[in-house]
């Protein structure tokens, strides 16, 4: 165990969520008889407490606290989720720049972190875009060590509260913080009363006509030779009759058993981004370094809604294999920079979810013992040539040129990070939601031979899900 780190597990066996708050605000509040501290440390120190719980609805009681920032994350596995309230320590940035000094930022700030500690946030796409007044919640980056969170991990269920400690920090002050907090947690999780108000309107940014003048465009680059691939992107708006709390898209996601990461992030009542992404980013645990190729898109509508039908036109089809492999050969070729024993898998596969399907190659390696970092790593695989393009730095330059808004926290890494581990998912499939105001991002990679109308539908299939959820089809 690390010296600077103590687990308190209250009881072994699982206690209703009423009976664990209580439960656990007795024994906080008996902490610093038992453990007192010196006034003087020349280190910060973590202390968890952790209670087992009986099986509990993690979005729905998420969704019934008070307390802001509020935080969910899912993995694609479905095997560790996570809903937190409150903050016992950050990781945030401000102010712009390029994405290389934000990621190098962020990595030092993780290093000087308890390597127990799991912080839950995101990046925005790009740190040198002007950002719009919608995105001001969404700092460069910002990463939360919930005060209070229920984990649900292996099968287990568990409430923790998180007490950080700084150099000069007053223990009973931060003791009352947590306290304070049990106090407000809610442990009904009946959420059947909150419903999403009435959709008024419905528009997109760019709208077709102007989506199929910046595609045309971006074609006019591959003739020249400039750029081999480039993901636009629309912002479709959604106005509501009211405000209303965000969560509500995660509570009504209609298809429990797709294979997406879910992302949720509320700095400020009903203001949040959240995302239903396929797509991993990485996933690092120690030097060990898992992400994948996932590009080349077919809708199910188009193939009678058979997954087979779907296999055989993605893996038949010479435009999508061609986006897969520009996305499979530079993953390829940059992890040679900081990585060993790279194993790419040879054949390529296909991602199943309710309305599309996609290609996708995994991709395991060893990370160089120089570059054990996440900065490099991040620095290394975002943006991936499916949500930027190829080369890199020409498409980041002509995204920001064709665009009419800013991406924000669309298609960036989201997702965990320790000192020691850490998991990103790319965050497309994904909206922020502003009062009343719901702003939906999707994107299509076009290559040389696209077709922009085509592209058009497919920008509305990816951000169907979430339509069905106001009742509203693509």
């Amino acid at each position: 165990m690390n010296d600077h780190c103590h687990f308190i597990t209250l009881s072994e066996e699982p206690l209703s969520i009423d009976q664990a708050v209580l439960s656990l605000a007795s024994t906080v509040n008996q902490y610093c008889d038992k453990h007192p501290l010196p006034d003087h440390r020349e280190r910060a120190k973590l202390v968890t407490f952790r209670q087992p719980l009986q099986p509990t609805e993690l979005p729905e009681w998420l969704c019934r606290q008070t307390v802001y920032p509020k935080l969910f994350w899912m993995n694609r596995e479905k095997d560790f989720s996570v809903a937190g309230i409150g903050i016992a320590d950050t990781i945030r940035a401000e102010g712009s720049g390029s994405n290389e000094a934000s990621f190098e930022k962020f990595a030092l700030s993780v290093a000087g972190k308890d390597p127990d500690a799991r912080y839950f946030g995101g990046f925005r796409f790009n740190n040198q875009e002007e950002q719009e007044p919608i995105w001001n919640e969404f700092s460069s980056f910002s990463f939360i060590l919930p005060l209070v969170q229920l984990t649900l991990e292996n099968g287990t269920f568990a409430i923790s509260c998180h007490l950080w400690l700084e150099c000069g920090d007053e223990l009973q002050k931060k003791i009352s913080a947590i306290t304070d907090m049990l106090k407000r947690v809610i442990t009904d999780t009946d959420c059947s009363a909150i419903k999403i108000p009435e959709l008024l309107t419905l528009t997109y940014n760019p709208d077709e006509k102007n989506w199929i003048e910046q595609c045309q465009k971006a074609l006019l680059t591959f003739e020249a030779g400039d750029m081999e691939k480039i993901m636009l992107a629309r912002k479709t708006t959604l106005e509501f009759s009211r405000s209303f709390s965000p969560l509500l898209f995660l509570l009504q996601y209609p298809y429990p058993q797709n294979a997406i990461y879910r992302f949720y992030f509320e700095p400020a009542e009903n203001h949040a981004f959240f995302s239903f992404t396929p797509e991993r980013l990485y996933r690092r645990d120690g030097n060990m370094l898992l992400t994948e190729a996932l590009a080349g898109t077919c809708s199910k509508e188009s193939t009678n809604g058979s997954d087979h039908h779907a296999s055989e036109a993605l893996l038949n089809s010479e435009k999508d294999i061609r986006e897969h492999n520009f996305v499979r050969e530079m993953i390829s070729n940059e992890l040679s920079k900081i990585c060993s024993n790279i194993d790419m898998e040879k054949e390529v596969k296909v991602l199943q979810l309710n309305r599309l399907a996609h290609l996708y190659t995994r991709c395991a390696a060893r990370l160089k013992p120089e570059f054990q970092s996440d900065s490099a790593v991040l620095q290394l695989l975002h943006p991936t040539p499916a949500v930027g393009g190829v080369p890199t730095a020409q498409a980041m330059q002509k995204i920001m040129e064709l665009e009419p808004f800013s991406r924000g926290w669309y298609a960036a890494p989201v997702g965990w990070v320790s000192r020691d581990a850490a998991e990103f998912s790319v965050a497309i499939r994904s909206a922020l939601v502003h009062d009343r105001f719901a702003y939906l991002y999707s994107g299509a990679g076009l290559v040389k031979g696209s077709d922009p109308f085509s592209e058009w539908e497919e920008v509305d299939q990816k951000i169907g899900d979430i339509l069905f959820i106001t009742r509203q089809e693509a």
